[in-house]
């Protein structure tokens, strides 16, 4: 199990690029981690959804997603309150301080997982969730510690050196956790150093004095990781390129899965500006692109209350495009009703008014993986659904795309609408995640702004971890680790 420090050490990225390396050896591996926060989701075969963290663990690890994977996934949609997904169904919305009695409830689930991801691999690596030396947690702990002894597995600490004080970090969660969770803690690494890792020499000697851990190596930065999905907001970058295609994306409170935006943002012939809270949307964007939202309703008044949709109304005006995806292309419409009170009060809010349909929110979640084909280009494209609500009005007679679940648009399940576009041709949403990441729809679809893809995007993503599992084999000591983990 690799531990951390803290949250953002690079524990995600350790395990997707250590799944890659032990998958080139020969072993049968497998990514888990028990409990995550993050409205970055991925799709499962199964038809449920775990941390896309953990998706692009499997990816790298070269096996299918599974909800076992990831067994409780928390979706913040509020300061204080989530939805939690078990084993990859959604079981309700929690307040933190009520998540925070129950969460032991959900041990027997977790390690019920563990067991199934275990069953004929020859290595599973499990990834921790911020930091064990959070003892105020440390009850009903299901994410760190407190999985590590009821699975009894050891652990690894990482820490990152790129925030400075990484010696302080390892040597004082030594010292604050108890004897038998030290014991548990067999070695511990140094993450994304930048320069001449030999200066830190000294450093590793301090650590390994002070906790009679083992050192298993320190890691350099790895410039590529900005090409991997990230797993939080947090990791949110605007684009490389700078292109004369200017999208605007505003980054509304409750964004979710935001790697819809990953190939956009490493496209040559894209700009891609984030716009944050309280800042005007561009006057000279091509294109403005609503992100899904976990709070649709919430993050609607949130975009009202920066002025967006103002600037949105105009940019239409001036002739500009606009795309919504999933709650994006909610917002999108004339209104939202949440009649059960699903994300809050129940009640109708009137959308932007840009797209002629309604939706209505229900508790039945759509979780599937679909292919399909852009009706306007007759491209093809792959990606998911993971959303609640169910969208009609006049200008879905006007499709965006003709969709069926699974692979190939020979499914079993025949091909149906998704999505609409405006009588102008200006306004468009769809339901798909992902879309963008299939290169030959995404080259179409950036030739109507007169812009050329020239990005392999699906084909960098393995080769970055490729990349990523040689940087860990020529820093780490890759036999110790498979030996505390008993192989």
């Amino acid at each position: 199990m690799i531990q951390g420090t803290g949250s953002n050490v690079g524990k995600s990225l350790i395990v997707a690029g250590l799944c890659r390396l032990f998958a080139d050896r020969g072993l049968k591996v497998r990514p888990f981690k028990p409990q995550n926060m993050s409205n970055n989701a991925a799709v499962t075969a199964d038809g449920g959804e775990i941390g896309r963290a953990q998706g692009l663990q499997a990816i790298a690890a070269r096996v299918p997603l599974s909800v076992h994977m990831n067994p409780v996934l928390l979706k913040p949609e509020t300061d204080v309150g989530a939805q939690v997904i078990v084993q990859g169904k959604r079981a309700g919305t929690m307040r933190a301080r009520e998540y925070g009695s129950r969460k032991a409830e959900l041990l027997p689930k977790v390690l019920e997982s563990f067991a199934r991801i275990s069953d004929g691999a020859d290595l599973v690596l499990v990834e921790g969730a911020g930091s064990p030396a959070e003892i105020n947690l440390r009850a009903g702990d299901i994410a760190n510690m407190g999985f590590a002894e009821a699975a009894d597995i050891p652990v690894a600490l990482c820490g990152d050196i790129d925030r400075g004080g990484v010696i302080a970090s390892l040597v004082g969660t030594h010292t604050i956790l108890p004897e038998d969770e030290r014991a548990r803690i067999k070695a511990f690494l140094v993450n994304r150093f930048r320069g001449d890792v030999s200066l830190f020499d000294g450093g590793v000697r301090e650590i390994a004095a002070r906790t009679g851990w083992r050192p298993l190596g320190v890691v350099p930065w790895f410039a590529d990781a900005h090409r991997l999905p990230a797993e939080d907001a947090l990791g949110l970058e605007e684009g490389e390129g700078d292109g004369s295609v200017k999208i605007a994306v505003p980054v509304i409170s409750r964004i979710a899965n935001f790697d819809d935006l990953d190939p956009l943002r490493l496209e040559p012939g894209v700009t891609l500006e984030l716009v944050g809270p309280g800042e005007p949307l561009p006057g000279d964007a091509d294109l403005v692109l609503l992100p899904g939202s976990k709070s649709t309703v919430g993050d609607l008044a949130f975009l009202r209350a920066q002025g967006w949709d103002i600037d949105i109304a105009a940019h239409v005006r001036r002739g500009g495009q606009v795309i919504g995806i999933c709650g994006g292309y909610q917002m999108l419409g004339r209104t939202i009703a949440d009649p059960d009170g699903i994300e809050g009060t129940p009640g109708t809010v009137a959308g932007l008014g840009l797209l002629d349909v309604d939706t209505v929110l229900t508790p039945d979640k759509q979780l599937v993986e679909v292919s399909g084909r852009h009706l306007a280009s007759g491209e093809g494209f792959s990606g998911y659904e993971i959303h609640i609500g169910r969208t009609q009005g006049a200008d879905c007679a006007r499709p965006f795309a003709s969709v069926a679940a699974g692979e190939g648009m020979s499914s079993a399940d025949a091909p149906h609408p998704d999505g609409a576009v405006s009588a102008s041709g200006l306004v468009m949403g769809t339901y798909v995640h992902g879309l963008f990441a299939s290169d030959a729809f995404r080259a179409a679809f950036l030739a109507r702004f007169g812009a050329a893809s020239r990005l392999a995007y699906e084909g960098g993503i393995d080769a970055t971890l490729g990349r990523l599992a040689a940087h860990l084999e020529a820093s780490l000591d890759i036999d110790a680790i498979l030996e505390i983990a008993g192989r």
